[in-house]
């Protein structure tokens, strides 16, 4: 199989308050005084400075929840078939949000290809149900509430004191969403898994403003099952 990846690092200007404020959570230096769980101390405090698994690697084994709460192992996932696996931050984030929308319109072509779609970010199943209800999200999204999928991607930061204040100030709480403490966040990734736990494609970008578009994945999509 063709063994594809894409790495887009770009800036953009915006002058928007909030704007300023998502810009914080996605590139950040280390400050002290962050709360921290023990194990994830080792995390960096900037988006930049993630190490996230790459095309040619094996997709991690670990368990998630469902939008009911139900414990899923990501291993069983894979098994269902090729998987568009798309790491997000959070339904409080509006570039996540119009993400997943612009997913949705490919979803048809996707399905018909055999892939099952899922969403992963680390709010809890209540706030998954709230996202399908609220955008009108037909696929799965899991629940990676302790960061255990993210970290093992490596593609999880921490989110420090400064920033979640702001964040805050915005109405946007980090701890509820996920109902931890960690403040752990993933930058937007793309991966394209096969059946046997293998990622074939893969992209990221620590700039969360910059998402990879529907016609890209198609073709990435449509390339990795042509391949077979």
């Amino acid at each position: 199989m063709t063994m594809m990846t894409i790495k887009t690092v770009s800036v953009l200007t915006l002058t928007a308050s909030l704007m300023v404020v998502f810009a914080a959570v996605g590139c950040q230096s280390p400050r002290a005084g962050t709360a921290e769980v023990p194990a994830l101390a080792a995390l960096p405090e900037n988006a930049e400075k993630v190490n996230p698994l790459d095309a040619g690697e094996r997709a991690p084994n670990v368990t998630v929840r469902g939008v009911d709460g139900r414990r899923i192992s990501t291993s069983r996932v894979y098994r269902d078939g090729p998987t568009l696996l798309i790491f997000y931050r959070g339904g409080w984030c509006p570039f996540c949000t119009r993400h997943l929308a612009e997913i949705g319109q490919i979803e048809g072509d996707l399905r018909a290809m055999g892939y099952q779609i899922v969403g992963v970010s680390p709010d809890r199943p209540e706030k998954l149900r709230e996202s399908l209800g609220e955008h009108d999200i037909s696929y799965t999204l899991l629940s990676d509430s302790n960061v255990e999928l993210a970290r093992a991607f490596g593609v999880a930061f921490r989110v420090d004191d400064e920033t979640n204040e702001m964040l805050r100030g915005h109405g946007i709480d980090l701890e509820d969403a996920a109902g931890r403490s960690h403040r752990v966040l993933p930058i937007p990734a793309v991966y394209l898994i096969d059946a046997d736990g293998m990622i074939r494609f893969a992209q990221w970008d620590p700039d969360y403003r910059q998402r990879l578009s529907g016609d890209a994945v198609l073709r990435a999509a449509r390339e990795m099952v042509g391949a077979k």
